[in-house]
């Protein structure tokens, strides 16, 4: 499929609903995690990934300009972003693995060195993941979806084989992750082995490095940010570290909306999509992502306590989550449309001078104005400043992001307001606020659940309500309802006619 080909919409809604379903799959892998470990293990067991992610800093560096040039048609580009990356994972874990036994020693969790060290078989399986994805993006990005719910059916399988079975707990968990991905990378490997038959193109390689400084910048800048996370585990606690990724276990459902409009960027880097289109996204990622952070914040006691009882006081830090989660997400789609609008390597040379004067290192220099607040800040809260407890610790910090986000996407914003602009549809927003405020009303006017099955359908009796009001007013809302059911029968009819094809050929 060529990238003029890509639909819109039907990538998006595939790759949404694969996440929505995975949503199932994920709660049942992180139930068995905090069914079985206590609120010290899970901080434990989420600490060993604020690790890793410094040791894949370099896993966006080539598939970034992969993603760029796969769009733009660039022959070669998935071969030689397959060699490259895998070198660069190579590096990553032979480093990795020296370095987490010194930090494990220094923060005394050696106990539980051998998980750490497995874990470097999971950043060897993010990088490929990462470079494979980035080019099925400008070809069939609803594949990845695919690739999604094959990685979580087998995550599941290996971690009910091995906790449940064998009651190895930290082990089974970490097996199931590294399994899984593996199985994912095998999928994509199978998915582009056409690809694989191209040339090498020892160039794109030789540009993409020469652009490497500024996607390294933009991953350190990242990085700095989230070492927020390892502050709250170092000062704040295991406890106050297993209340923020309970809380980020649903927020992280609301960033799923993201996905709908995951096609955009290719489109726009091949200057097919015009500005409608942009409008078109932008609003049907908030038609699901405002409801859904609703639902978060009005249920968010519920949705605790069906991890585990001892949860349920963490209530407050998944509301503020979902506020900060909300305003990424509309940081990050206007960043990427951004850089999606930027054209300086559109003939597959790189300049730094221009580079640094792009759009794109104006986007990725925002991450270092935000660590450099959010840091000393957080600090300053964990250490300083006298606390009630665990959630009021981490409370205080989600504020800190919260006004860090917001303050730096409105200083992005205004300053790019003269070179362009996003195209934002007011009237239908208004109306996916108003039908959120109902339904929220609503559902907290219901009696509190306390089970998994009450809680979900309680969950989706809201989702309901929500777009039975919007369908009710809302035009745009039951042209989308129109489009999806046109993709649906469509999507039938090629499967029943590959099918009789099928059929009449074995005949």
């Amino acid at each position: 499929m060529s990238k003029n080909e890509i639909r819109l919409h039907y990538s998006g809604f595939i790759i949404f609903t694969s996440q929505l379903l995975s949503v199932i799959t994920g709660l049942v892998f992180t139930l068995l995690l905090t069914r079985n470990m206590n609120t010290n293990q899970y901080g434990i067991w989420t600490n060993i990934f604020d690790y890793t992610g410094y040791f894949m800093l370099f896993s966006s560096v080539l598939p970034f300009w992969a993603t760029r040039f796969m769009a733009r048609g660039k022959e070669g580009t998935v071969k030689t972003g397959t060699l490259g990356q895998l070198s660069i994972a190579l590096i990553s874990v032979i480093i990795y693995l020296p370095a987490i036994v010194l930090i494990s020693n220094a923060i005394g969790t050696e106990t539980y060195l051998l998980i750490y060290l497995i874990s470097g078989l999971y950043i060897f399986n993010f990088y490929m993941i990462t470079v494979f994805e980035s080019v099925l993006r400008s070809m069939k990005p609803q594949v990845i979806g695919y690739g999604l719910l094959i990685e979580e059916v087998v995550k599941v399988a290996v971690a009910l084989l091995v906790i449940v079975g064998l009651g190895q707990l930290f082990l089974g968990a970490m097996l199931a992750l590294v399994i899984s991905g593996l199985v994912q990378v095998l999928y994509y490997v199978r998915l582009l082995a056409g690809e694989f038959k191209q040339k090498i193109n020892w160039g794109y390689l030789k540009e993409w490095l020469k652009g490497s400084a500024a996607i390294a910048y933009s991953a350190v800048g990242g990085q700095l940010v989230s070492f927020v996370l390892i502050l709250l585990f170092l000062y704040g606690g295991s406890n106050t570290r297993a209340y923020y990724q309970a809380a980020f276990t649903f927020t992280n459902i609301i960033g799923y909306s993201a996905s709908l409009a995951f096609a955009l960027y290719p489109k726009l880097l091949a200057k097919t999509c015009p500005d409608e289109d942009v409008r078109v996204s932008f609003r049907t990622v908030l038609m699901f992502a405002i409801p859904l952070s609703t639902i978060t914040m009005v249920m968010s006691a519920s949705f605790l306590t069906i991890l585990n009882v001892s949860y349920s006081v963490a209530w407050p830090v998944l509301i503020a989550l979902t506020i900060d989660t909300l305003v990424v997400l509309i940081s990050q789609f206007y960043s990427s449309y951004l850089m999606g609008a930027e054209a300086f390597d559109a003939e597959g040379k790189i300049s730094l001078r221009k580079l640094v004067r792009s759009k794109i290192f104006k986007v990725f220099s925002i991450t270092y104005i935000q660590a450099a607040i959010a840091l000393p800040l957080a600090y300053f809260v964990l250490t300083l400043m006298p606390v009630a407890g665990s959630v009021q610790a981490v409370v205080y910090v989600i504020a800190i992001l919260i006004g860090v986000h917001l303050s730096t996407f409105i200083g992005l914003y205004w300053f790019m307001r003269g070179s362009i602009r996003l195209p934002v549809a007011w009237k239908s927003i208004a109306k996916y606020v108003l039908a959120s405020i109902f339904m929220g009303i609503i559902l907290f006017l219901l009696p509190n659940t306390s089970t998994l099955i009450f809680t979900i359908a309680k969950a989706l009796a809201g989702f309901a309500i929500y777009a039975a009001i919007l369908l009710a007013i809302d035009t745009q809302a039951r042209e989308l309802l129109r489009l999806i059911w046109e993709e649906i029968k469509g999507t039938i009819q090629q499967l029943t006619s590959k099918g009789n094809n099928f059929q009449a050929n074995s005949v």
